[in-house]
């Protein structure tokens, strides 16, 4: 597996599958769940209320995953991950640990090639991205990687990236 710390738009990356740092009602948001929902168009909406009626009716679980088309977006699908808000949890590092985790098995049982992840929990969730990039350090050393080629972590700023390479080499 290929792993790339980028800066820059997670919504016009051409990949497999981009991350949401989804809310848990997946019906949007802020950040980067406002931005995917705006570039993908209608349609993901119209998806994720389904899964909301039909697999999620109280909201998708912290830490678990699910997949939707991409719709507007150059990406052929969207993962949904909610991650912890730090300070409403008391031990936030597993959560955090399976929304990563989750995601890559949910692109691996697709049988995608390349993923990207924003920084999950990092923005209004409260996450310290020192302890963040921790997390998925950890998560991608212990992944059983099958099909998945390429992980992209795209952050939003040149300091997050930073941080990122630091801890991620």
């Amino acid at each position: 597996m290929k792993l790339e710390i980028a800066v820059g738009d997670i919504t016009k990356l051409r990949v497999d599958a981009i991350v949401n740092a989804a809310n848990r009602s997946l019906l949007g948001g802020g950040g980067v769940d406002g931005a995917i929902h705006r570039a993908a168009g209608p349609r993901l909406l119209q998806e994720c209320r389904e899964i909301r009626r039909t697999r999620h009716p109280d909201g998708l679980p912290v830490g678990q995953a699910v997949l939707t088309g991409a719709y507007d977006l150059p990406a052929k699908h969207v993962i949904h991950t909610v991650g912890p808000v730090f300070a409403a949890e008391r031990d936030p590092a597993p959560l955090l640990a399976a929304a990563y985790r989750n995601s890559l098995a949910l692109a691996e049982e697709h049988g995608l090639r390349s993923i990207a992840f924003p920084a999950i929990s990092t923005g209004v969730y409260g996450y310290p991205r020192e302890d963040a990039a921790q997390v998925v350090k950890g998560v991608l050393a212990k992944f059983a990687f099958k099909s998945l080629e390429r992980v992209v972590l795209c952050y939003f700023s040149p300091d997050d990236k930073a941080v990122a390479e630091r801890i991620l080499g």
